[in-house]
């Protein structure tokens, strides 16, 4: 009996996928968009900030004048790309841009 019970807890009381077994596809699934940038870009958008982040420092303390706050700008526009970026791809499919 303690089998039949076990067998009849582990269909009923199941943990995982809903739709694991009987071939059905969940309704609320979204798609996500791409994003602007391909992933080649992107990760050569990353080492561009961190390069830029590392040199505008460095600069700082080598150099007499404020040339280092380029660096810093630089590092805080492709930033800016990147998280602009990171929002596109969140965004799901079908949401709009309101």
């Amino acid at each position: 009996m303690s089998a039949e019970r076990a067998a009849n807890s582990d269909s009923s009381g199941r943990i995982g996928r809903s739709a694991d077994g009987n071939g059905l596809v969940a309704r609320k699934t979204f798609g996500m968009h791409q994003g602007f940038l391909s992933t080649r870009q992107r990760r050569l958008a990353w080492l561009g900030f961190l390069l830029a982040a590392v040199q505008a420092p460095v600069s700082a303390r080598l150099v007499d004048d404020s040339s280092w706050l380029f660096s810093l700008c630089v590092a805080l526009m492709v930033a800016t790309v990147i998280i602009a970026d990171d929002s596109a791809r969140r965004r799901p499919a079908n949401a709009s841009s309101e």
